[in-house]
């Protein structure tokens, strides 16, 4: 599965207050025709979506969704797609299966597949890119460890959280700030995030306004989606589910990803935060009003991690 939270070395983030807000969003399901479950997992400014999709045999296939129609996303030769991340050019990135098993990275570009394997590695999963091409992700090492990484162009850089013993890399905003398997990274620093009561907290993506989301879990089994937004968490749970998680976020706070309903089912979403209503206070000639918004948003393990 995609990720875990392990031990920290790290300065923490404090957030006061008992329980958590519930987000003020419209939900709109995204299910790909024909298929029997959907995961959406980034978003770009453009509403532009990628995920993952399984078809009636079980397989499973990347998809691109603008317009209001899906593309299958499928590496030439794989056996299965999940495609993670997408930035405003329209860069996908993702993961695949080769015929013998083996995960590696990809880049799709202008129609082009390019594989990404950190040099040594036994398996390499790109999650995010932002708008200089920057990706971020993980890779499993020989000796079976998993590390978070970053790539520019064409070099891998390692990122371990001090004193963990194993780190991921889920998003990365245009400036390059990085979340992973419960931490921040921005400026060089880590800062662990924790969802306040929450057993586990997984962050998946980051805009550039540094707003997160991702998902955790209270107790066994009960997983929501979070927003965090500059210190204040807000839970995001579709209404009626099961089970809630969130995993990409855009400029516009649209944000993606599943859910499981009352009867099992799983379904991709886009949630799209409602403003509150704009109040003007008339002050004379050529006063302005006041324009509020309020925003609320959600790392824990996808169906289809592996």
């Amino acid at each position: 599965m995609k990720r875990f939270l392990c031990g920290l070395a790290a300065v923490s983030l404090l957030v006061d207050g008992v329980g958590l807000a519930q987000a003020d969003y419209v939900f709109t399901t995204l299910d790909v025709p024909g298929s029997t479950l959907t995961e959406a997992f980034g978003i770009n400014n453009a509403g532009q979506i990628v995920g993952t999709y399984f078809d009636g045999a079980g397989t499973a296939h990347g998809f691109f969704f603008s317009g209001g129609s899906y593309t299958t996303v499928d590496v030439p030769g794989s056996t299965r797609v999940d495609a993670n991340g997408i930035n405003n050019a329209g860069q996908i990135v993702g993961r695949y299966l080769d015929a013998a098993g083996t995960v590696h990275g990809f880049l799709w570009n202008s129609g082009s597949y390019t594989a990404l394997d950190v040099p040594g590695s036994l398996a390499t999963t790109a999650y995010g890119i932002n708008a200089s091409g920057q990706i971020v992700g993980d890779y499993r090492d020989a000796s079976g460890l998993i590390h978070g990484f970053l790539f520019r162009g064409d070099s891998f850089t390692t990122l371990d959280v001090p004193g963990w013993i194993g780190s991921t890399a889920h998003g990365i905003n245009n400036s390059g700030q990085i979340v992973g398997n419960g931490y921040l990274l921005s400026g060089g620093s880590y800062t662990l995030l924790n969802v306040p009561g929450a057993n586990f907290t997984y962050p998946f993506g980051i805009n550039d306004s540094e707003q997160i989301v991702g998902s955790y879990t209270v107790g066994p089994f009960t997983i929501h989606g979070f927003l965090l937004d500059h210190g204040s968490y807000t839970t995001l749970d579709v209404p009626g589910s099961v089970l809630s998680q969130t995993f990409g976020i855009n400029n516009a706070g649209q944000i993606v990803g599943y859910d499981i309903d009352a009867a099992g089912m799983a379904h991709a979403f886009l949630a799209a935060p409602v403003p509150e209503p704009a109040t003007v206070f008339p002050l004379g000639i050529g006063t302005l009003g006041l324009l509020g918004y309020a925003f609320a948003r959600r790392d824990v393990i996808p169906l289809s991690s592996a």
